[in-house]
Formats: structure tokens, sequence, C-alpha cells
């Protein structure tokens, strides 16, 4: 099984990067200088104004190490990468699937897996409720919208759907989940938390900021999973084709993001990790982390990929980092013909 690489994040604003020996060295004028073997990474990610050596960004795309270049507020700006892996057959029969009947099953199993994901997360946070009854309106709430989620998963399995129907019943199903999110923020911080909907581009309260902070960090791990077995990130099933956008690196994290984002999100907090003052608002209403607030994001994010989780379709154990390029080898293996169907990753 593939080995869990590291992912180098670097926020601080005017820190250095540069190649020394076989190691990354971070320079930063308030500390002593850091460093990190290059065999240990498998990607680099620089927020803001860092300066990176040409001998580093050499040495990186040599190495297959993705560098990847965000803005201060994690903004997608640029991504360096050596020689694309893979072979040209297996794109091929990602460029037929995509026009074809295929496609079709593949976007069956991501929506299949994202509502069930959903649910799944719906359901846990009932679990933690108190029982309906003492005025707390959650448990109900929660309970009608899994019931909702489990009749758009029987929906997902109607034999003549198209693509088209299936994008609606996903779109119908992420608004009814995100509809009771709300519910699911358990701490009172006098509405700084406070929910009312998914907002983009940009976000516009602490926790669509948080989510959409995450789901940037999910996607990049996605796309270096697909590129890693030699997918092309950008053609894609259930997003549709659009210049510089990476549809299939969105399509393999649908069914990933209620347990690796959502779940992380809430978790942060509800276990009071992040509070009012680590998100600012900018002049037109956007809000965005602060620097020291991403830092601790970043933290719990690699030690979240670092927990052990059984893939309910390979039977066997790994840490939750690994699961993108699980998915990603499964989705080339049914490309090739090797398994009949892509089979989505489904908590449990």
């Amino acid at each position: 099984m593939k080995h869990l690489l590291n992912t180098l994040y670097v926020t601080t604003p005017g820190a250095g990067l540069r190649k020394d020996g076989q190691s990354v060295v971070i320079e930063r004028e308030d500390s002593p200088p850091g460093r990190v073997p290059l065999h240990m990474l498998g990607s680099l990610v620089v927020f803001g104004g860092v300066w990176v050596s040409p001998a580093l960004i050499e040495a990186c795309a040599s190495a297959g190490i993705t560098l990847v270049l965000l803005d201060r507020n994690g903004r997608f700006q640029a991504r360096v990468e050596g020689p694309v892996s893979g072979n040209v057959l297996l794109r091929r029969a990602q460029y037929r699937a995509s026009d074809s009947e295929t496609g079709t099953e593949i976007v069956r199993g991501i929506v299949a897996g994202k509502i069930a994901n959903q649910r799944a997360v719906l359901m846990r946070a009932r679990r933690d409720h108190p029982a309906a009854g003492d005025g707390d309106p959650a448990p109900d709430a929660l309970r009608q919208a899994a019931e909702r989620l489990a009749d758009a998963l029987r929906r997902t399995r109607g034999p003549e759907l198209s693509i088209d129907a299936l994008r609606g019943i996903e779109g119908e199903a992420g608004q009814l989940y995100f509809s009771v999110f709300h519910h699911l923020v358990r701490v009172e911080t006098n509405g700084v938390f406070r929910f009312k909907g998914r907002t983009r581009r940009p976000p516009r309260d602490p926790v669509n900021a948080l989510l959409s902070f995450l789901y940037t960090l999910l996607v990049h791990d996605c796309r270096a999973a697909l590129e890693s077995v030699g997918l092309d990130p950008a053609v894609g099933f259930l997003h549709r084709d659009r210049p510089g956008r990476p549809s299939l690196a969105l399509d393999l994290m649908e069914d990933l993001r209620p347990i690796l984002a959502d779940r992380l999100a809430l978790s942060l907090i509800n276990r009071r990790q992040v509070c009012a003052g680590d998100f600012q608002t900018l002049d037109g209403g956007a809000v965005l982390l602060t620097d020291e607030a991403r830092k601790t994001v970043l933290t719990t994010w690699q030690e979240r990929k670092r927990d052990n989780r059984r893939h309910p379709f390979l039977g066997e154990s790994a840490p939750l980092g690994l699961v993108p390029h699980l998915q990603a080898q499964l989705l080339a293996r049914h490309l090739r013909g090797d398994l009949d169907a892509y089979p989505p990753w489904m908590w449990k």
C-alpha cells in the first residue's frame, strides 16, 4: 500500500524556502531555520508572500513533489509539477467514459456515496442530541432530514436516470443537508457561528469560511491523488468541464467532504479550537481565517489525516489521508475494466 507522505504548509509571510542537500530549509526572521527531508514530502503548499528558490522548484519537479501556490486567503494561484505520470491508454478510457454510459454509473456512485455520508453525519449528530420533548427542535429536524436523505439515496438507484437527473438529486440533498447544518454546532458563541446556509466565493460567515478552507485542502489532495495514478484531473463526470477547473478532483472529493471536511469543521468549533477572534471580515462582507487560525486548522487537518479507518470496499485499514489515493486507484481500475463499478467511500 502507498505510504502517506506529508504535505508541508508554509503560511508565514516573508518566509523563504530553499534546497540544502536533500532537504527543504524553511527560513523565518523570528525563529531558527526548519528542515524537512524531501523524501518525506508528497507536496508543498505555500500561502501568500513566501519565497521559493529555483533550485528547490527544480528538485520538487524532479522528485514528483507538487508545489502549490495559494494567496494569503487560501485561493488557488498556480501549481508546479513535473512530468505527468500514467499512460495515454488510461486517459483515453477516461475521456471515452466521460461521454458514455460509464460516466453515468460513475456519477451514480459518487452521488450515492455523498448522500450516504451526509446522512451518516446527521444521524451521528442526532444520537448526540438530547431526546425530543425538552424544547430542542434539533432531534426532530435531524431525523426528518435524515429520512429525506434516505429517500434521495433510494432515488439514485433509478435505472433510467441521466447525469443531469443525478445532479438534481445531489443538489437537492445538499440543500437539505445544509438546511439543518446549524443544529450540528453545539456551542453557544453569541451568534458568531450562526449558519444560515452555504455561501461561497466569498464565504459570508465563519462556518462557511472554515468549510471553504478545508475544501481547498481536500481538493488539493484529491488532485494529487488523481495525478499519481495517471488520470486527468480536469475531465470529470459529475462536474462539467470548465477551463481551469479540476473537475475530476471535485468529483473525487464529493463523497469525502462530509466526513473529512465537514466533521472536522464542526469538531474545531465545538471543541472551541477556533473562536470569534480567528476570523476577519473584509470590505464587501467576505469572512476569512486569520493567519494564526489557518495554522491551527492545518495542524488539526494533518493530525486527522493520520487517523485510521477501515475501507468499506477493500476491507483494509488505512489513514484517512490515503483515502483519496485509494479512491483514485479504484477509479482507474474501473476505467481500465478491472472493476465492474466505481465503489464510493462510505463512512460507517
